[in-house]
Order: C-alpha cells, then structure tokens, then sequence
C-alpha cells in the first residue's frame, strides 16, 4: 500500500514556553523544582506575566516527537486541538514551518490553546506548570477516515486517555489504522499516567498497538513488575515491539524473544532535560519508517536523545542524523 505520510501523530497540542529560572522563582510559583503540575488558566496567566525573556514553540510529547521526525527528513501529520488565538497560531505555524500537515482547524471558541511553562534550573531541571485547556476538546469526531488517511505509522500518545473521549477516539484511530494497513505506535507519557488508565492500556498494548514506546517506569507501572529483567521476560510474551528507554542505562528493545541493549552516550554538560524521551521516539521511529535495523533505530533514537539535553528545548537540529553512521 502507498503511505500518504511516514508518521502521523495525535495528541494534546500544548505550546512549550521555556525560560530558565533561579530556585527563588519557582518558590514564588509554588513550584516544587522537577515537578509536573496541572494548573488553571488564572495560574497560567500569572506565570506568564512573571517570566522574563523565553522560547515558545509548538510542544506536547507526541508533537515533539512528530517534529523531530520532521526535521530529519520523514514525512509527518498531525491531529491535536488548539484554539483560534496568539498561542494557536504559534503552534499551527512552527509545526507547519517544519513540513508537518496540519490536519485540524483552529477552534473557534472555548478554552485557549494549552501551554505549558518549562522552568529550567541549574543543572537542566526542568519544573513543568501546564495548563490544558484547548487540547481537551479533541472528540471523536475529529477522528475521521480523511484526518487519519494512512500513514505509514500513527503515533498515540497516553495522556490521549485523560481526554474525556481520549481512549475511545484511540480505539477509532486504531481501527481506521488496521483498515489502512497503518501500524500503531504508542508513547505510554509517564508512569501516573500509566496507573490513572492502567486496565486500558493493558488492553490496548495486547490488542492494538504494534510498536510501544516507554520509559523503564512506565513500563513496570504497565506490567507490575519491578526492574529490567523481569519486565523483558513479561514484554517478550507480548506480540508488539518495545522500545525501553533507561536514561543512563541506555535503551532496551525487545520483539519477542528478539533483544537489543543499546548502551547510553556519555554526556559531560546536561542543558535542559525536556523532551529527551520524544527525541528517542523521533529517531527510533524515523529509523523504522526509514526501514532500518532494529540496532540502527535504537542507535538513531540513543543519538537524537543525547544532542537534545544538550541544548534548550526538545526540538531536534534539522538533518541532526544526515553525517550519523
């Protein structure tokens, strides 16, 4: 079958604004330093008008990763839900920029786009405070067999499931994608996450998905399992490919009884942490789009991970993998 993109992605589309703080800032939030919190749209707005000079671009793990995906070369769609305002446009543009094809419209009322503040610290700790509103309203509707098309692959992402018809529109997507001859990607997003819809993901990692992307807690939140071994010998029984991330310690891939340790890059200055799980997914999947080895996709996603915690924000240097061997 002839694949209208490589790599189609749904998810909450949620502008990143990134600044780097000192600790007094984030106490003057009430932001415990490395947390991720939820907040309202009057929290937002005081933040906002707090921070000093920042980057704000289109953001959201599974967005990341579809950008990134982008930049080295693959050819990339997305579904996501933001508002018809400055932060809309933001996000719209910046992903459009990069050659991503938008598949939705600008909402024309409701809640603004989402953001998500990335306070930054010494050290590359990022503290997340985000606020979702527009992204919510992704509905069944806006899964249809024109927005999925078929893609090589379409990438979910978990907190999808938050949404109120979240796990139903991923079954949609899921069904539209089998029909298609689409594999199904998902990025399991963290691991309370994980427990929050733990029964649903189980199912759909047995039923719909082929290709599973994690790190090594979400995926012991997924099976009950505790360390690396265990969870191998769990995920090998599994029909879907496995892509395990274990920060310092390197990836894991397991199809099967196929296993791949793929060691960590060593690196002496950590800048900003954001983002380096989708960096992985972006090389991981653009290596298998690209039809390449199961090494060379853990080697590609291992690369893209160490260069983006080298630097500011979770985007990935155009044509990062062209001179990578």
């Amino acid at each position: 079958m002839t694949h209208s993109v490589q790599l189609l992605g749904i998810s909450n589309a949620i502008v990143d604004v990134l600044a780097h703080v000192d600790e007094a800032f984030l106490e003057s939030v009430g932001a415990p330093i490395g947390s991720m919190t939820l907040i309202d749209e009057n929290q937002a707005q005081a933040i906002y008008s707090k921070m000093g000079p920042a980057t704000e671009m289109s953001g959201g793990s599974v967005a990341n990763t579809i950008a990134g995906v982008a930049n080295l070369g693959g050819s990339t769609a997305y579904i996501g839900k933001v508002r018809n305002d400055q932060l809309g446009e933001i996000f719209n543009h910046d992903m459009r920029s990069l050659g991503v094809d938008i598949r939705l419209e600008p909402a024309t009322d409701g809640p603004p786009t989402a953001r998500s503040h990335v306070l930054i610290s010494e050290g590359g700790q990022r503290t997340m405070q985000t606020y979702l509103g527009a992204c919510l309203g992704l509905s069944l509707a806006d899964i249809t067999e024109s927005t999925v098309g078929a893609p090589k692959a379409l990438l979910l992402e978990g907190y999808v499931w938050d949404i109120a018809e979240g796990p139903a529109l991923a079954k949609k997507a899921a069904a539209i994608a089998r029909k298609n001859g689409t594999a199904v990607a998902l990025s399991l997003s963290d691991s309370y996450c994980v427990e929050r819809h733990r029964e649903s993901f189980d199912d759909f990692v047995r039923n719909d998905a082929d290709i599973v992307v994690a790190d090594e807690e979400e995926v012991y939140a997924l099976l009950g399992t505790s360390g690396i071994e265990p969870a191998i010998k769990a995920l090998s029984t599994l029909d879907a490919l496995f892509a395990v991330t274990r920060s310092a310690e390197g990836s894991v891939i397991v199809h099967g009884k196929k296993v791949i340790q793929q060691a960590a890059d060593v690196v002496k200055t950590v800048v900003d942490t954001t983002g380096a799980g989708d960096a992985y997914s972006a090389g991981f999947l653009y290596g298998w789009a690209t039809d390449r080895s199961l090494e060379d996709c853990a080697r590609y996603g291992t690369y893209c991970a160490t260069k983006v915690i080298q630097q500011l924000g979770a985007r990935i240097e155009k044509g990062l993998l062209d001179d990578f061997s």
